[in-house]
């Protein structure tokens, strides 16, 4: 009976374990890898549109904007319109001796980005600039602060000529004083060197006591005119500022009671640009030449002391 009873308790022990192992498999969900892929309905794309391709695209927000200020200086309100012929030239730099970028008609209208003395340096596209002469154009706004000026240190007067006019005192033998008055063409070589020529006029008068003590005899006074010539070279020792000063030397000729007299000279001053063309210049020169015959040969040292106004081109 005992065998009995125990087969019954584990027959019914098996059938509570069989249900809870039914059960347990039963609130499982089934995994994705074990249920078979189902191909998901091909959708056809939608056709393009004529609209599509003329649909604006929306600007990136301001936050995200990138800043050119440079851009903005380009593309501002100062303009200028061409007011010369029907073709207008516009060229690589500010000057007749630069490329030619372009032709343009008159009336046409740019933006300024620069100004250089008489041009102006106009935006012609978004990559692209040139330089028109101010006889050419028309400002259409101020455009005084767009003048360029350079470093006065770094400015160049390089193959310009000079042309000057000056008077002052003149002492011969620096025993008899005069009025002296002359005249100057040079050209700049190099930013320190100045070739020129030049030539004077003075009147000289001396007393008859002044001709006794040179020569010892009892002469008349002298009065004659003095004609004298120089071809000189002048070092600029600050090149290229407003003040410049200079020493120079040079050789020359001397005419004066019909004869002609070869001279050397000497000297040093200082010239003030007052603008980029003119300038005031005071200098002081030693002449050095002979007088007389063979057997009376004097040696003059001169004094000249002038100032005088240039103008460069």
């Amino acid at each position: 009976m005992m065998r009995t009873a125990f087969s019954k308790i584990h027959a019914r022990a098996g059938r509570v374990l069989a249900l809870a192992a039914w059960l347990a498999l039963a609130g499982t969900p089934a995994r994705a890898a074990d249920a078979p892929a189902v191909p998901a309905p091909a959708v056809p794309a939608p056709a393009p549109t004529a609209s599509d391709s003329t649909r604006a695209v929306p600007a990136p927000p301001a936050s995200r904007a990138i800043a050119d200020p440079l851009n903005r200086r380009l593309t501002g309100s100062l303009k200028v319109r061409l007011v010369g012929t029907s073709e207008n030239v516009v060229r690589s730099g500010p000057g007749d001796g630069f490329a030619i970028v372009g032709v343009f008609p008159k009336d046409a209208e740019f933006p300024v980005i620069a100004k250089s003395g008489e041009w102006y340096d106009i935006r012609l596209s978004d990559r692209e600039s040139g330089w028109i002469h101010a006889s050419l154009c028309r400002e259409l706004d101020d455009l005084s602060g767009l003048e360029f000026r350079p470093n006065p240190k770094l400015y160049t007067r390089t193959g310009s000529f000079v042309l000057s006019g000056y008077g002052g005192a003149y002492a011969f033998d620096r025993k008899s004083n005069s009025l002296v008055l002359g005249g100057r063409v040079g050209y700049y070589v190099f930013d320190r060197v100045l070739a020129e020529a030049g030539a004077s006029w003075t009147h000289v008068q001396r007393a008859p006591e002044v001709v006794e003590s040179l020569f010892g005899l009892t002469l008349e006074a002298e009065d004659f005119q003095m004609l004298f010539y120089q071809m000189n070279v002048m070092w600029e020792l600050l090149p290229g500022r407003q003040m410049v000063p200079f020493v120079g030397a040079g050789v020359g000729s001397s005419i004066m009671l019909g004869r002609s007299e070869p001279s050397i000279n000497f000297g040093a001053g200082t010239k003030l640009f007052v603008s980029k063309r003119t300038a005031v210049r005071w200098e002081f020169r030693d002449y050095r030449f002979r007088t007389g015959s063979s057997s009376s040969n004097l040696k003059n040292n001169n004094i000249e002391f002038t100032i005088g106004s240039e103008i460069l081109f």
